[in-house]
């Protein structure tokens, strides 16, 4: 049976200030924690058994994902007093990942990578440790990937210079492993996959491969990309569980929510539970409205992502704006452009 570790230690600083008091995989998408969006794609792919490693914040991640019955999963839980690394927290949990392969997903990226798919072309190639890459346009926050004939890894660079680059395949940080790896990992060490293993695996001539991704990726590391996997979700570029009923194309509703006759909803946008839209107000395009939100008379909102709790008071214009959890902005302002704000009374 193939099983799965989502690695969800980081802080997630260069998504500040959202995750000073949440860790990056509990930052919202749709309303539902990017680690939400990644143990579904793992059901889907008929794999039951994931363990979780856990640094910053832990208890809001437990706390959210719990055994693992609301995906008819089993989790079970790493937690690490100092960070191990990425592929120190794999080493961790050997005794659970020992017994056949295993995926490593990273806890705050945003796919619906087709890990059937992937499995197939590991086996095929029978590929000690196999990298899901993606072409991408902007490749230096990740790590670089130069393939030779039937995908096998010939270079990779972590996190190139303008200098280093040649390749626009990065490296997702999904991967396929035989338990073998585990041997090439040292115990109780700070030991990564980008910097360390790859490159020893490499060194070793061992028969690692490069599965070119044709699905949805991104990377929920900073605000710009926090951003974008929003958009794409709205425009359903990705496939992904989308909360609540779609009453109208591109409206979604959450359960429990009162909207006025005499709201205007633009698509595409989303509502969440037990949310309060008064008259007057227009909410879209491209926004997400958290759970328990109150949309006063004659706000406005435009590509907006509001988490749980917030207020936004009359005649507020908000474009392009990120609310955090129990924000309130009072009446009769307008905020524009990539404004971050976490106001509480």
């Amino acid at each position: 049976m193939v099983k799965a570790i989502v690695l969800a230690a980081g802080a997630g600083t260069r998504l500040r200030p959202l995750t000073y008091e949440t860790p990056k995989p509990m930052v919202p998408v749709v309303n539902r924690p990017v680690i939400h969006h990644v143990l579904d794609n793992l059901l889907r792919h008929g794999i039951k058994e994931v363990a979780i490693n856990l640094y910053s914040h832990p208890d809001q991640v437990r706390g959210y994902c719990g055994d693992g019955s609301r995906w008819s999963l089993k989790i079970r839980y790493s937690p690490e007093r100092k960070l191990l690394g990425t592929a120190g927290a794999v080493k961790r949990v050997e005794g659970f990942l020992k017994d056949g392969p295993f995926f490593v997903m990273s806890g705050d990226g945003l796919s619906d990578i087709d890990l059937g798919a992937m499995l197939a072309f590991h086996r095929k190639h029978r590929s000690l440790a196999t990298m899901a890459v993606k072409a991408v346009d902007v490749r230096f926050e990740y790590g670089v990937t130069l393939l030779g004939p039937g995908g096998r890894i010939r270079g990779f660079k972590e996190k190139p210079q303008w200098g280093d680059v040649f390749s626009n395949k990065v490296n997702t940080g999904i991967y396929l492993f035989e338990p073998e790896i585990l041997r090439y990992l040292p115990r109780n060490k700070y030991y990564d996959f980008g910097h360390d293993l790859w490159p020893k695996l490499l060194k070793l001539r061992k028969p690692i491969f490069a599965y070119d991704c044709p699905d949805y990726w991104t990377d929920v590391g900073n605000l710009v990309e926090y951003r974008r996997c929003q958009l794409d979700c709205l425009d359903r570029k990705i496939r992904i569980n989308m909360p609540g009923t779609e009453v109208r194309r591109g409206v979604w509703i959450e359960e429990g929510s009162d909207i006025s006759p005499k709201a205007v909803l633009h698509a595409p946008c989303l509502i969440g539970k037990g949310c309060h839209i008064q008259a007057g107000a227009q909410v879209g395009p491209y926004t997400v409205v958290g759970d328990r939100a109150l949309i006063c008379s004659d706000a406005r909102l435009k590509n907006c992502i509001l988490f749980q709790n917030v207020t936004v008071g009359e005649n507020v214009h908000l474009s392009n704006c990120i609310l955090g959890a129990n924000g309130r902005v009072k009446e009769s302002i307008t905020v524009y452009e990539a404004s971050i704000l976490n106001v509480r009374e």
